[in-house]
């Protein structure tokens, strides 16, 4: 995996970590890290942040990243997502403020913790394969079901995963997103 984006996520990930705010990473880079490996533009991060987190996150945030504090609050108002640019690389972070719902209690509860060895070693939540195969699912399907790129990190997460995937747990909340069929699909197609 290349070190860049990790690097830049782990950053932010060890300011949530001291901050107290629970979270886990999710999209491109947890399929890479438990499918296919493939470069990313970005870095999506699922955050539980409150208000009263918004001063001590900008305040430890603003010096090696760009940061809005008036998009951040208003992501954390309205369970939104916004955005940091990591001044240095540009890379850039996204961080999703959920609404509570079953499905994301339930990633929490799976997530897993990841180490890596740079200087030092320092770890990370990521979340569960099974939880990153059904989030991307669903946006796939949200996307209209065209893009090449959420299909095949599922692909790639199912190919290298596969004999140790919580198939039952699969099942389940596939079928409660409504992406069974999506799941049911044989490998390689799309449609």
């Amino acid at each position: 995996m290349q070190n860049e984006p990790l690097e830049v996520t782990l950053k932010v990930t060890g300011i949530l970590e001291k901050l107290g705010i629970p979270y886990f990473i999710g999209g491109s880079l947890a399929s890479a890290l438990y499918g296919m490996i493939r470069t990313t533009q970005d870095v999506d991060i699922v955050a539980e942040m409150r208000p009263e987190h918004l001063k001590p996150f900008v305040e430890a945030m603003q010096g090696e990243f760009y940061v809005d504090d008036k998009m951040i609050a208003e992501a954390i108002r309205r369970h939104g997502s916004f955005n940091l640019i990591h001044r240095e690389t540009m890379f850039k972070v996204d961080i999703f403020v959920p609404r509570p719902h079953t499905f994301l209690q339930s990633q929490f509860a799976r997530a897993r913790l990841q180490s890596f060895t740079f200087e030092t070693e320092v770890s990370a939540r990521f979340a569960s394969p099974e939880d990153i195969i059904l989030s991307k699912l669903e946006w796939y399907q949200q996307g209209g079901e065209v893009s090449e790129r959420q299909w095949r990190d599922v692909l790639g997460v199912l190919k290298v995963r596969a004999d140790e995937l919580d198939l039952d747990y699969l099942q389940k909340w596939a079928a409660e997103l409504r992406v069974h069929d999506l799941l049911a699909r044989p490998a390689g197609s799309r449609h």
